[in-house]
């Protein structure tokens, strides 16, 4: 079942559900993202808001699972002169026990981050517990704690599910809302459960002060994924595309490991996942450069004179700088060459998953995203080739 992340993405393509049994040319559209180098112009932010009480289990798997759903949809994404938009992801979760009840039992398990394997880290850190969820709260929270960039061309977008009142905490929804149109942060509402229900418990209000949307979804549904020819190989790619990453750095070590251990997680939940994590790992949203040191030498700043040899890994410690500029040199070439080999199997496995049997798209999908389109036609956001 794809998540309210892979919603949020698709959205800002414009996708929509009712249009997907159509045949989609991804052959044709390779060269739109062969290129690695994206050029950022606007920025999306997107705050997550989860309730991680006992019954939200379902909504946090499809959060872990469709990350990379996001970065692949979003990579067809247009701003002005067809520059592509940078996306930033908050994370919070609320309405759990285990959480600080001083804080409202809230917390930020992340500010506005880029990292893609930093984000996949945190969803998989989320657990579930009861607990009290206060809707007002954990949004005025993210509006005071988050960097909000503040460009009127930006997107700015939270998006809250829960399963309980909207009313409940004594800080009151409606002030909250109210700071965030003040913001120009548009708050899109999911309630888990029937719609007539999250109308009388308000969380349609809580959507409509800030122009924002309102959706009901059954959070527990889940998705089929469709094997393909090309699932295996991708991830056999996946694997030497790892191996072309050098860690320097007093993090590098760590980060590389856990570059794995994302894989790794994604593995655990399905194949498919894995697949789409690998189609990510293609793109131009996937960078590492504090830690890698390929991604790293495409800086203007960069010197490898600088670069702590200590804080390579052994078999590179004794090279000059210019072997080291050799052997960096030889690690992009490889690199770009097996990505370009995922995305254009990537390119046929889209093929296939449009002339067979389609991936069934969750409810939460299909409400998400009328929501995005809206928000994103409202800061010229377009998108090329879908």
């Amino acid at each position: 079942m794809k998540s309210l992340l892979t919603l949020v993405i698709l959205g800002l393509l414009g996708l929509n559900s009712s249009d997907s049994t159509a045949t989609v040319p991804y052959l044709d559209i390779i060269e739109t993202y062969q290129n690695n180098s994206l050029v950022h112009d606007n920025k999306v932010q997107i705050a997550l808001l989860l309730d991680t009480s006992n019954s939200m289990d379902g909504l946090i798997n499809q959060a872990k699972a469709q990350l990379w759903d996001i970065v692949n949809e979003f990579t067809y994404a247009r701003c002005s002169h067809r520059k592509s938009p940078s996306l930033e992801i908050a994370l919070y979760q609320y309405g759990n026990n285990d959480l600080s009840s001083r804080e409202g039992y809230i917390q930020q398990v992340l500010g506005f981050s880029a990292d893609l394997d930093e984000i996949s880290q945190k969803l998989f850190s989320l657990t579930t517990n009861g607990g009290e969820e206060y809707c007002g709260q954990v949004i005025h929270t993210s509006i005071e704690q988050l960097d909000w960039n503040k460009n009127p061309d930006h997107l700015r977008m939270i998006f809250i599910a829960g399963n309980e009142p909207f009313t409940q905490g004594k800080l009151d929804y409606r002030d909250a809302v109210s700071q965030a149109r003040e913001m120009d942060i548009v708050v899109n509402t999911i309630f888990c459960g029937d719609y007539q229900q999250g109308i009388q418990t308000e969380w349609q209000k809580g959507a409509r002060l800030t122009g924002g949307e309102y959706m009901a979804i059954d959070h527990n549904r889940k998705i089929v994924h469709v094997p393909t020819p090309y699932d295996e190989i991708i991830i056999r790619l996946n694997k030497k595309l790892n191996n072309t990453y050098i860690s320097y750095g007093y993090q590098g070590t760590a980060r590389m490991a856990n570059q794995s251990a994302q894989d790794a997680n994604a593995m655990e939940l399905e194949e498919a996942v894995a697949v789409k994590r690998a189609v990510s790992k293609s793109s131009g949203y996937y960078k590492n450069s504090s830690w890698d040191l390929v991604d790293a030498a495409e800086d203007e700043d960069f010197d490898v004179g600088e670069v702590k040899r200590e804080h390579l890994p052994s078999e590179l410690r004794s090279k000059s700088d210019k072997e080291l500029e050799a052997h960096i040199a030889s690690n992009k070439a490889e690199r770009e060459q097996i990505q370009k080999e995922i995305r254009e199997l990537d390119a046929k496995r889209q093929s296939f998953l449009a002339q067979n049997q389609k991936e069934q798209q969750g409810e939460l999908e299909s409400a998400m995203l009328n929501a995005i389109k809206k928000q994103a036609s409202r800061k010229n956001f377009n998108w090329e080739n879908k």
